[in-house]
């Protein structure tokens, strides 16, 4: 029955949300050839959707249309210091005025400094937005306003029900508020900050929601973190595809933790940790394949990995088949040079390394001595440290 679980999950989790889902996490492996510049070249065309003519026409293009912008006047520059400066000390000065008189306030005036702040930000934020005359300042304002607008309707729920003890309810009404809110406010500017803080309060108040209506918690974190995965696969064709790979990073994590919770109560934690680590390493070589999201990729090998060989040393220690984890190791080597993968090939190094000196201490340490086990620690260690030398060499 375990193995028919085992086989089940690895299917569907490698298959379904595992191809496009974890591919990538460490990093993009470097550029030490023409190939290798390449294949990056193209992995970047593929994911900005950019053009062979584009390319061309930059390539072409003379030297002067791609020299630094002209310096702004010191006019401008001075302009925009003093904005910055008149915002930071306005924060400054409400939340000092705030932090310093806070326990004797009342209550009107608790909601005003939070709430009230919250949204003349958010209508200096609207203004900024219809007059697009200070596009740097949007992001800290969306921020702020969404912080403060946040905070305050907590505050404000606190201050009309005192006794209140259920903080999912208010939960669920500041988000839902919250994402109404931002919803309209993204549908007529179309920012990729109004996005972002919209994802977030929409996913926060379904999370809530489910969580009020008794589901299991793994259920909740694998049906969002599957449907964050769809939506970032989406954002990847449209002008907030700056929110895919972080996305899909989340809603990875996400159902990939809810997948971890569901087996370890239905087995155990080292099987858990196995077969996540399986899934994950599995959407690292769709994301692989697909030449998408080099950096995902190599965090999906480098985690998934971990997970992997730490459920299956604790499924083979202390039976009869441990030396068959030192086989999986040594079998992974070929797979590092295959997959071209070094956060994999250190995982895997690790693994073994960590596996020569248990195994050394456990079975050698008082029958040869301690000081021939330590060299023969110490011949094994420089046989795997040359073996990994050259397979990297060749990555």
């Amino acid at each position: 029955m375990i193995w028919l679980l085992f086989l089940i999950i690895v299917l569907i989790g490698g298959g379904f949300w595992g191809w496009p889902l974890l591919a990538g996490m460490l990093g993009a492996s470097t550029v030490t050839d023409k190939n290798s510049a390449l294949a990056s070249i193209a992995q970047l065309m593929r994911t900005y959707d950019i053009k062979p003519v584009e390319v061309e026409a930059a390539f072409l293009a003379p030297a002067a249309t791609l020299a630094d912008p002209v310096r702004r006047s010191r006019g401008h520059v001075a302009k925009t210091l003093f904005v910055y400066l008149g915002a930071i000390f306005i924060l400054a000065g409400v939340g000092t005025y705030i932090g310093t008189f806070w326990q004797s306030m009342g209550s009107v005036t608790r909601v005003f400094m939070t709430l009230g702040v919250g949204y003349i930000l958010l209508v200096v934020l609207v203004s900024a937005l219809y007059e697009n005359k200070y596009p740097k300042l949007i992001l800290p304002l969306a921020l702020a306003s969404v912080f403060m607008m946040t905070g305050g309707w907590f505050v404000f729920i606190h201050e009309m029900f005192p006794h209140g003890d259920n903080w999912r309810v208010a939960v669920l009404a500041v988000f839902g508020v919250m994402a109404m809110q931002l919803g309209v406010l993204f549908g007529k500017y179309r920012r990729t900050v109004l996005a972002f803080t919209l994802l977030f309060f929409v996913y926060g108040f379904m999370h809530v929601g489910l969580d009020l209506l008794d589901v299991p918690s793994a259920y909740i974190a694998i049906v969002l973190g599957a449907s964050l995965f769809l939506v970032a696969t989406a954002l990847e064709n449209t002008p907030y595809r700056v929110l895919a790979a972080p996305a899909l990073l989340i809603g990875i994590c996400w159902m990939n933790g809810g997948l971890f919770d569901h087996v370890a109560l239905a087995t155990a934690a080292n099987w858990a940790s196995l077969l996540v680590g399986l899934c994950v390493m599995s959407a690292a070589y769709g994301l692989q394949l697909a030449g998408r999201y080099a950096g995902l990729t190599a965090l999906g090998y480098f985690f998934g990995s971990i997970l992997a060989y730490s459920g299956l040393f604790d499924l083979l220690h202390h039976t009869a088949f441990e030396l068959g984890y030192l086989a999986v190791t040594a079998t992974m080597l070929y797979a590092c040079v295959v997959l071209q993968s070094r956060a994999l090939l250190f995982t895997t190094v690790i693994a073994m390394l960590g596996f020569i000196g248990f195994y050394t201490a456990k079975y050698f340490a008082n029958s040869l001595g301690w000081p021939i086990t330590l060299v023969l620690m110490g011949v094994a260690f420089l046989g795997v440290g040359t073996i990994a030398i050259k397979v990297r060499r060749q990555i």
